[in-house]
């Protein structure tokens, strides 16, 4: 028997963004969001599926809290939709969201479970958007006022507070590659947004120090491990470059107070520049709290010229892959929590988002997903070591508690530890549930 036993302070939760699952989209005053434009404009979203149902937890968010109170989850991390709280992005704010998310916060809090609310997860107000999106710098003051709405209107009932999710996907997914809204192509924009969430990021924690909030702030990178295929300098290097796009060019700003220059010649190679005002870094690099990490994934790359951006090609060499076509590299986990200790020292880490697509119905009454569980056990067993090694871990908050609509793969695509029955609604704890569960009340799992 291998027992993988777990620090006793650890925060155990689970995770949700707004978007995937609240629905309601024209309820309680809610303005619209590029993702509301996105998923209705044909093509950009498979089955031609979008969020105005959900999981329909706007409604049904009582139920959803009593099924994270049996799991036993000490802390919950949550979006709050924006153009529920300024339906235009600025200006009026609308009191029937702030209200909704007074009773979400107070339930919450009633059932003994934290709140760790995530400001901007990808629903920008499309009022914004259509006046340049993250693009223009004045989205950053509307974001950093939205933000000093939000800490007033819930400072001590709201303790763990996240300004961006996945600034990687907001920028370069959304803008560069274009599958997520809005759907550009534009490696320059892609950059320039980067930069601009960076500066949202550092607005929204001056704000937060200068009101003298209560409790922690931090943000939510998505990282990757890039192993290199050979111990060639060029492999190496391509896979830095690769790791560079999620980690350095995201993290560097923020504990180091300036870009990575190894990115910044491989973007000026590119005919790609940043546009830096006087103080901008200063924002940025305001001291943070804890960092969030959202890992899923990696891969074993190599140097091939001319290979997309960075001239490194992905090598598949038998990977199991989930139903989403993602690695299963818990090695990766352990490799990205190290490096993030090498390069930034001993930073508070809430591990904020971990978890696997598999499709598994129900099937008399009950969802078998054992590969998930079996995903859940690699990386955990990872975080472990990490732990071990002296990565500072404050929580584990796996993604997701429902399953959801899954962005540009609409609702074919299920992470939950809940099932839902996107028709009926109905929710069916899986497996995965009950392993977590019992992972949770006990502190430790068995590796057999």
């Amino acid at each position: 028997m291998a027992i993988i036993q777990f620090p006793n302070d650890m925060k155990w939760g689970a995770a949700t963004a707004a978007y995937q699952i609240e629905g309601a989209v024209d309820e309680g005053g809610r303005g619209q969001s590029i993702w509301d434009t996105f998923s209705h404009t044909p093509g950009n979203v498979k089955n031609g599926d979008n969020g105005d149902v959900a999981c329909d937890s706007y409604h049904r968010y009582e139920e959803d809290i009593a099924l994270m109170k049996e799991l036993g989850i000490e802390m919950y991390r949550f979006s709050v939709s924006w153009p529920r709280i300024f339906p235009n992005g600025t200006g009026k704010v609308n009191e029937e969201g702030l209200q909704y998310y007074h009773r979400f916060v107070d339930a919450l809090l009633d059932q003994g479970i934290e709140p760790m609310c995530t400001l901007y997860h990808w629903d920008l107000p499309q009022a914004l958007q259509d006046k340049g999106g993250w693009a223009s710098r004045e989205t950053t003051d509307a974001f950093a006022d939205y933000a000093e709405l939000m800490f007033n209107e819930f400072n001590g009932k709201i303790k763990h507070w996240i300004t961006i999710n996945e600034p990687w996907c907001v920028s370069f997914l959304s803008n560069f590659i274009g599958v997520h809204a809005p759907g550009n192509q534009d490696l320059q924009l892609a950059t320039t947004i980067s930069h601009h969430l960076l500066l949202a990021h550092g607005k929204a924690v001056t704000r937060f120090r200068e009101l003298e909030m209560e409790g922690n702030i931090g943000y939510a990178p998505n990282l990757e491990w890039n192993e290199p295929f050979s111990n060639k300098q060029e492999d190496i290097d391509a896979c830095n470059r690769g790791m560079g796009w999620f980690i350095e060019w995201f993290f560097d700003p923020v504990f180091k107070g300036r870009y990575p220059e190894f990115m910044l010649n491989w973007f000026e190679k590119k005919g790609v520049s940043l546009t830096l005002e006087d103080g901008d870094l200063d924002v940025i690099s305001q001291p943070i709290d804890f960092v969030g990490i959202n890992y899923y994934t990696g891969s074993v790359g190599r140097y091939k010229e001319n290979e997309e951006l960075f001239d490194l090609e992905k090598i598949d060499i038998g990977y199991d892959k989930t139903d989403i076509g993602w690695n299963v590299y818990g090695e990766g986990f352990y490799k990205v929590l190290s490096k993030l200790k090498d390069q930034y020292g001993d930073v508070p880490i809430y591990i904020t988002e971990n978890g696997a697509c598999y499709n598994d119905g129900v099937e008399d009454g009950q969802v078998k997903d054992g590969r998930r569980i079996e995903y859940l056990k690699q990386h955990l067993t990872s975080l472990s070591r990490s732990i071990e090694a002296g990565v500072n871990i404050k929580g584990y908050l796996t993604w997701s508690l429902l399953d959801n609509f899954e962005w540009a793969e609409g609702y074919d695509k299920r992470f939950g530890l809940v099932h839902v029955n996107f028709r009926t609604l109905e929710r069916t704890k899986k497996d995965s549930y009950y392993w977590y569960k019992q992972t949770i009340d006990n502190g430790w799992f068995d590796m057999e």
